[in-house]
């Protein structure tokens, strides 16, 4: 039996049996998967995806749009903090040391990218080339390191029950994905979803890490995936993702609409909390709507942005989520969209250093709007088209290129 075919076999069992598989990078829940994106189609739990079909088309540089309008030198700590990774593969490393010897200059930069690499087109595989770009930040919220009535809702650290199979070490193949559950007696069963995951869980005993005052604050922490607590004493903790329970995330701005409590215009970030603050008794029964939840784990404050899933601090404005199927992890991005509710153009360099599970699909991106609640105002109202160009070393020809 292939790998491929047991992929096949394992996603169905686990379907059925309320298991999915997951990508084994940062969150499986996106970033922006219910902040920008409420009510988008949930992320179908099964088998792992297939590659995406020849997402990359060669394009010239006078096709990039908005490519001579752009201070690239604004992109130029982003750019070296990918290097840091892709620099330890053959073909990206003249590249790298190049840019690390560059000063941080519009023009050099501009110079640079255009003997070094080369744009190749990113398009659907109904070959249009628009496609959705929505927005994600690190939030703030208060909490404290004790359970108290004030702060009663938990950031949880991961359960010592939770199982993950990195079915890669055996299937190459698999390499990026992870089969999630629990043991029940010899079986592996699904873990336990949001709804069964209650503060009296015996799973959860002694798993807290802080607590905080808002459960939806505490929610959209999850979709975020990273974020940090203010503590009465004037310190602050930054946690960061550090596992899923294994079931598909479920959109609450869905589930809203649908009960017929918001219209589709109101399903945004905002517009849930104030459902949520207008209907306490109905939070839990809002919230269990998504099976998936997220645990952490606390991060040292460097004073930098949060970790994607490349394993570099994300810059705010210079980052995006991407889709790793069409755009290499890594790799220096020109997006090509406007700004939050606006037809103003946002056209600038970005750097594929995050992943997502709602971020499927090549025209695909969340853009990394920073820290705090004016970065999450941003990301909330964010759902503009867009196009991407995705910027190789002249020497990289990608597989899933168009020939």
């Amino acid at each position: 039996m292939s790998p491929r075919q047991l992929a096949s076999m394992l996603g169905a069992m686990l379907v059925l049996a309320g298991c999915a598989l997951q990508p084994a990078a940062t969150p499986v829940v996106a970033p922006c998967a219910c902040v920008a994106c409420p009510v988008c189609p949930a992320v179908e739990p099964a088998m792992p995806p297939k590659p995406l079909a020849k997402p990359l088309q060669e394009a010239r540089w006078e096709d990039v749009k908005g490519w001579n309008d752009d201070n690239l030198a604004e992109a130029h700590g982003a750019l070296l903090a990918s290097c840091g990774v892709l620099v330890k593969q053959p073909v990206w490393r003249a590249a790298c040391e190049e840019a690390r010897a560059l000063s941080a200059e519009n023009a050099a930069l501009r110079a640079f990218f255009e003997s070094r690499f080369r744009p190749w087109r990113v398009v659907n595989p109904d070959a249009s080339r628009e496609g959705l770009v929505t927005g994600y930040y690190e939030p703030l919220l208060r909490g404290s390191r004790e359970r108290s009535k004030s702060f009663s809702h938990a950031i949880y650290g991961v359960p010592d029950d939770l199982l993950v199979v990195d079915l890669g070490e055996l299937y190459p193949e698999l390499k990026n994905f992870r089969l999630r559950g629990r043991l029940d007696g010899r079986k592996v069963v699904p873990y336990w979803s949001r709804a069964e995951l209650t503060p009296q869980a015996p799973a959860l005993a002694g798993k807290a890490l802080l607590w905080v005052a808002d459960p939806i604050e505490l929610f959209f922490l999850q979709v975020q995936g990273s974020g940090r607590v203010a503590l009465s004493d004037g310190r602050r903790v930054r946690v960061g993702y550090a596992d899923q329970n294994g079931h598909p995330y479920q959109s609450i701005g869905r589930w809203l609409v649908e009960q017929g409590e918001l219209k589709l215009e109101q399903a945004s970030m905002q517009g849930i909390q104030a459902w949520a603050r207008a209907n306490p008794k109905r939070v839990s029964e809002l919230l269990n709507a998504n099976p998936s939840f997220v645990f952490f784990r606390e991060l040292p404050d460097n004073g930098g942005g949060p970790l994607g899933a490349l394993g570099v601090p994300l810059t705010p404005g210079r980052s995006i989520a991407v889709d790793p199927r069409a755009i290499p992890l890594g790799a220096p991005v020109f997006l090509s969209t406007t700004q939050p509710l606006s037809e103003q153009p946002m056209q600038r360099l970005v750097m594929a250093q995050d992943t997502g599970g709602a971020i499927k699909g090549a025209v695909r991106a969340d853009f990394f709007w920073g820290f705090g609640a004016e970065a999450g105002a941003q990301a909330g109202r964010m759902r503009q088209k867009g196009e991407m160009w995705v910027l190789l070393p002249n020497a990289h020809i990608p597989n899933n290129a168009a020939k």
